[in-house]
């Protein structure tokens, strides 16, 4: 029976800017249609902010950075508490505008806001061990030694539909906590929650413009990236934007940090517990309906493990229950928009063109109470090679391709092979196969009979390959992203 919560509003109107700590207006004449994807409903419009308005915002951050750099970093402490105290009383809110704008199910963005506050609090962490700093007596005859860390100023935050609250906060908390400001640029297919949290940047009381929020498309980035006052840009989305982002960034000299694509692979032992690894494959292909950098894509049985995963994972996942994702007992959501949901039915087709085996077809999945959703059922592909398309692109949608390996060998070969270095994952009850997984397998963050490799905040999200373009990672690495280091040497006479 379902168990429907309420939407926080039918419908949220025109939504606005974030400037100076206001609520701005735009004079935009382009404004853009933002969906419910589980009932393809209208449920806002956002505008594409005019270059008068990008440059308020830029130059309101560059005002505020002035004075929030010089706030003592124990007040500044204060002021993400208090961040994190209204995210806290806010959350259920917020998780339900998430679901019906970006369609993931309730538990799914209850756990976008939990991740989301978990980063406020790494922050602040953060904050008490910054002035720890590195200080030598005697480098030489009279002299000592000091290094300290500085902020930098204005960064620019763009960020992707899937995780629109936890995403922003990978980065925002920790520009704060050094001192800096931020303009942020969220995605334009998912904008609604960031506009709701604005009540939760203005009663936590943030100086006007510490956080400005902007809304637009490329032209906004572009301008923005190549802004003077910017110094660096934090992005998360696909690869092919994030080289350009890593690009456009480095020629206008601003440091980046990028986190892009995937294409993970979750490898099932033999010797694999197989009571804990599908409920684990389930919610690594499935969850959030596979938009995730760090969902499952290529399911990897070694040798006999085949016989004993395809089953039951095949069972579980024709089992899932679709539907609104404010219905409590919904396994999945639709996926984000129309057009995500045609271009993740354009791969299976591809699939199934290539020769692949399709084991379960998810492109005429249909919810009654919704028929115009855009939802795609769980699709299973067997007899899939490592070279076909659906194996190697990221579809970021419900699609699992099973690749047999005679080996573990053969197994780590082929992700390696892959462009993306992500995530892996592998299934067994060998420590020492295990150990030999994770030290040679080339992705930034690794599984061991965990199906969804998230870091938790206070560790850093890691990439490789194509995955990542950069040094330093989201989450507590962005700490030395957001400050640099000046050393002082000192000789009194």
């Amino acid at each position: 029976m379902a168990r429907l919560l309420p939407e926080v509003r039918p419908h949220y109107g025109k939504l606005e800017l974030f400037i100076g700590g206001r609520r701005v207006e735009s004079e935009t004449d382009t404004w853009l249609p933002v969906y419910n994807p589980a009932k393809d409903e209208v449920i806002a419009e956002v505008p594409f902010a005019i270059r008068e308005e990008i440059e308020e915002a830029v130059a309101s951050a560059r005002e505020a950075y002035e004075k929030w750099s010089e706030v003592p970093i124990t007040e500044r402490i204060q002021y993400l508490f208090a961040l994190k105290n209204k995210l806290e009383e806010y959350k259920e809110e917020l998780a339900r505008t998430i679901v019906q704008n970006h369609g993931k199910t309730i538990a799914e963005a209850r756990g976008d806001m939990r991740r989301a506050i978990e980063n406020v609090e790494a922050a602040i962490a953060a904050g008490y061990t910054l002035a720890k700093g590195e200080h030598m007596d005697q480098v030489a005859e009279g002299i000592d030694e000091t290094l300290v860390r500085e902020p930098l100023g204005v960064f620019l935050v763009i960020t992707p539909f899937n995780f629109p609250t936890m995403i922003p906060m990978w980065f925002i908390p920790y520009a704060l906590i050094t001192g800096n400001t931020v303009v942020l640029k969220p995605s334009e297919i998912t904008p609604v929650p960031v506009n709701w949290m604005y009540k939760v940047f203005e009663e936590a009381g943030l100086p006007p413009g510490v956080v400005n929020v902007v809304h637009g498309a490329r032209e906004a980035v572009e301008q923005l990236i190549s802004h003077k006052d910017i110094v660096g840009v934090a992005f998360v989305g696909s690869t092919p934007v994030g080289r350009l982002v890593y690009e456009m960034a480095s020629r206008h000299g601003k440091r980046a940090l990028v986190q892009a694509g995937a294409k993970n692979f979750l490898v099932v032992m033999p010797d694999a517990n197989i009571e804990g690894t599908v409920p684990a494959l389930i919610g690594s292909f499935f969850g959030n309906a596979g938009q995730r950098c760090l969902a499952g894509a290529n399911l990897v049985p070694v040798g006999e493990a085949y016989d004993r995963v395809v089953k039951p994972f095949l069972e579980a996942a024709s089992k899932l229950k679709l539907g609104y994702g404010l219905d409590e007992t919904v396994d999945m959501g639709p996926v984000v928009s129309r057009r995500a949901r045609e271009r993740i039915i354009s791969y299976i087709d591809k699939g199934v063109e290539e020769g692949a085996k399709l084991l379960l077809d998810g492109r005429k999945a249909s919810v009654p109470e919704y028929p115009r959703g855009y939802f795609v059922g769980p699709t299973v592909f067997d007899e899939v090679h490592p070279d076909m398309t659906i194996a190697r692109e990221e579809i970021f949608g419900p699609v699992a391709s099973i690749i047999r390996a005679e080996t573990l060998d053969d197994a780590i070969e082929m992700i390696n092979e892959n462009p993306y270095g992500n995530a892996a994952s592998i299934f067994t009850s060998s420590g020492r196969v295990a150990r030999e997984f994770r030290r040679r397998v080339n992705v930034g963050n690794i599984g061991i009979n965990i199906g969804v490799a998230a870091p938790m905040a206070f560790f850093p999200f890691a990439g490789r390959k194509d995955s990542f373009f950069g040094v330093l990672h989201g989450q507590i690495d962005s700490i030395d992203f957001f400050t640099d280091k000046k050393v002082v040497i000192t000789r009194w006479w």
